[in-house]
């Protein structure tokens, strides 16, 4: 069923490109106000074009912020239910002086599509709308049931995507997830995702004095609310990297062989991937660059500020210093009590007669985890087997997907990250691309993955679902 859809999709792939090249026209930036008529563009762009394709129920779904764009097939009884996952907002192209081309028109150059949103995610998202469309043309049906769910918000941290699942659970009830978003690890070595870190974080401000005081007058008499916020955050760690914060890593469990050796099977060369950016290597002893990476936590300063930072010099002590800090977490921690066991440490260090105020930061989320022998991880690792000609590897994100564990509260299924972006496209930089290549092999790659779950019935993922 799959090689004549798959016919047709390589046939086709000139209109497949106009159709991408006709969304990421769209300036669908969610975080700007100012970009509403693009977020406005793109809905109706979608509406229309899964209306077009013979899709039921298209609609907008509202949460109270972005609406998303639901649209569903549900013709094949007994197969399992999928829910596919994409997002059409993109971030914002600033600053717009470091673009070689505009990022609202995309360019082709030396195999690359150039233009905000390629990689992240409307070339993938693209190909699996493309996929369903070539199954119900050619076939008239789809191999199994299908929800579209496009997120119109993932790039601003998904704020209302909570109430949103809530509001229309019944509607987005299925069996599994797969997400276009959550590309491929490697160009050259088949990878599939089992997993990805949570994260939590933490705003916090400390004071020393009631105001700025004269460094002349009180310089080595008192304390410098940037020095102990120096400190403070300092502490997290040891010398030699380990996580210093007492009780952090007691809940991990330790590596199992399977971890390692799949973490061995897909090395990053540590020296090479420091030099890439210019940095300095430094982590966890005792583990590998890609352990360290995907398999164990961090916890990182992304802030740090006070006392005066413009231009010349103001012999001034700082009364007050903030930072803001994030965590990102395995499976095994609960990202609150993460969040706690850090105050704790930080209010424990703080000294006596300084007033630190700690904010916890809202949108935390815990690690996400496929089981082995989830229907989506069989089918998948089948698909890129046939597709790369090996054995894909199994592989963790070292960044977070929140979607993929608020779909697991709310409604109680796993999501299988089946994008093709690569790591290289300068994702929510100027002159993100997406790898042309990567577009007849993710077309096929999706005809495979659908037709390989017509073979499964919901019977088969009832054991991995959870009631929400």
């Amino acid at each position: 069923m799959s090689q004549a859809v798959i016919d047709d999709l390589m046939a086709r792939q000139g209109a497949v490109r106009a159709r991408l090249d006709a969304f990421l026209r769209l300036p669908s930036v969610s975080a700007d106000p100012g970009y509403a008529e693009g977020m406005q563009a793109a809905r109706n762009f979608l509406l229309d074009w899964l209306r077009k394709i013979g899709l039921s129920d298209v609609q907008l779904l509202d949460g109270g912020g972005q609406a998303a764009v639901f649209a569903s097939w549900e013709g094949a009884p007994g197969r399992p239910t999928l829910l596919i996952y994409g997002h059409y907002d993109v971030q914002p192209p600033a600053p717009l002086a470091a673009w070689r081309t505009d990022p609202f028109e995309p360019v082709e150059q030396d195999g690359r599509l150039y233009a905000r949103g390629a990689s992240d995610v409307k070339g993938s998202t693209t190909i699996a709308i493309e996929a369903v469309a070539a199954f119900l043309r050619v076939t008239g049906r789809c191999p199994v049931n299908i929800k579209f769910f496009l997120e119109g918000e993932e790039e601003t941290g998904s704020p209302s995507l909570r109430a949103l699942i809530r509001r229309h659970g019944a509607l987005l009830r299925a069996d599994a997830m797969i997400s276009a978003d959550g590309g491929r690890a490697s160009e050259t070595i088949p990878t599939i995702n089992v997993g990805a870190r949570g994260i939590a974080g933490l705003e916090v401000a400390l004071r020393s004095a009631d105001k700025e005081l004269h460094s002349g007058r009180y310089g080595g008499a008192v304390r410098n609310a940037l020095h102990e916020m120096a400190r403070l955050v300092a502490s997290l760690h040891e010398a030699d990297g380990r996580i210093a914060v007492s009780g952090f890593l007691d809940a991990i469990p330790d590596l199992t062989p399977r971890q390692r050796a799949d973490t061995a099977a897909f090395p990053l060369d540590e020296a090479e991937f420091c030099g890439e950016v210019g940095a300095v290597a430094f982590g966890e002893p005792g583990y590998t660059l890609r352990e360290r990476l995907t398999l164990r936590p961090a916890i990182d300063v992304n802030g740090m500020w006070g006392g005066y930072t413009g231009a010349g010099s103001k012999t001034a002590i700082p009364d007050e210093a903030f930072a803001k800090i994030t965590m990102r977490l395995v499976p095994g921690q609960d990202p609150e009590r993460a969040v706690a066991l850090v105050a704790e440490h930080l209010t424990r260090l703080c000294p006596p007669g300084l007033s630190l105020r700690i904010t916890p930061k809202s949108g935390n989320s815990p690690a996400s985890s496929l089981a082995e022998g989830h229907p989506l991880l069989r089918a998948g690792s089948v698909v890129l087997e046939r597709l790369m000609g090996r054995t894909p590897v199994p592989v963790r994100l070292g960044a977070t997907v929140p979607v993929t564990a608020l779909f697991k509260e709310l409604l109680g299924i796993d999501t299988l990250m089946f994008g093709f972006n690569l790591p290289d496209e300068d994702v929510h930089a100027p002159n993100e691309f997406f790898h042309l290549e990567s577009i007849p092999l993710g077309l096929r790659g999706w005809a495979m993955l659908l037709a390989e779950l017509s073979g499964m019935s919901e019977a088969d993922f009832a054991p991995f679902r959870r009631a929400a």
